[in-house]
């Protein structure tokens, strides 16, 4: 009878840890079931890709448009037609006037310098052109000054771009992000077009990015000029 009494007791010790280890394995599944529901993108990405979708959104966030932060009075083209200047491709207003282009002149390259009053990071760039003279390929140097016809090829551009029929519709060209993180200036060479034809038209450039810090680089190049 003894016997039997401590078999019971026991097994009723033996029942009660197994259901305190049932309760626990319930609350376990039901905390990790939670936290799978928040963060999805933890468990259905590896973590690498993960980190790089998350740089990627937070880049995309911070973006603007860059025309603000140009300095005017240093803009140059070269080879520009005198009636259809920079200025219809680049300036607000005129830009976004598809009847406005900025147009070549003695044939079909141009060569487009712009400074920037701060220290930026550009991200992406659009070029819109109609889809016979629109420009083709693309090459941008950042922060490369006094080139011309004769040197920009001496150089290696810090990207090279070949412009779809999309992106002269206005898509973006996202950029080689690591080359373009301190830009003072920037140079763009329309080296042809989409035929091959006399004259390239462009309808609007648009430079996008971020700031990287408040320096006036037009006032910090007069407080050098004066030393």
């Amino acid at each position: 009878m003894l016997s039997l009494l401590r078999f019971f007791n026991r097994t009723r010790i033996y029942i009660h840890i197994y259901l305190v280890l049932c309760l626990c394995l319930c609350l376990y599944s039901s905390t990790v079931s939670s936290f799978r529901s928040q963060t999805p993108t933890l468990f259905s990405l590896p973590i690498s890709s993960t980190m790089s979708a998350e740089s990627a959104n937070a880049i995309q966030r911070s973006q603007v448009d860059l025309m603000d932060l140009i300095d005017w009075s240093g803009v140059e083209c070269l080879n520009q037609s005198t009636s259809h200047s920079v200025a219809n491709a680049l300036k607000q207003g005129y830009r976004d006037d598809d009847g406005l282009n900025l147009e070549s002149d003695a044939d079909e390259q141009l060569l487009i310098y712009i400074p920037f009053l701060q220290v930026i990071k550009l991200h992406s760039i659009i070029v819109k052109g109609p889809e016979e003279d629109g420009p083709k390929t693309v090459k941008l140097f950042s922060n490369k000054e006094h080139m011309g016809f004769s040197n920009v090829n001496d150089y290696p551009a810090s990207d090279t771009v070949v412009l779809s029929p999309d992106h002269l519709k206005g898509k973006p060209v996202v950029l080689k992000y690591v080359k373009f993180q301190n830009v003072r200036s920037l140079t763009i060479f329309i080296e042809d077009n989409q035929s091959d034809s006399e004259v390239t038209k462009v309808q609007k450039i648009g430079l996008v990015g971020t700031t990287v810090e408040t320096t006036n680089m037009k006032g910090l190049k007069k407080i050098e000029d004066g030393h």
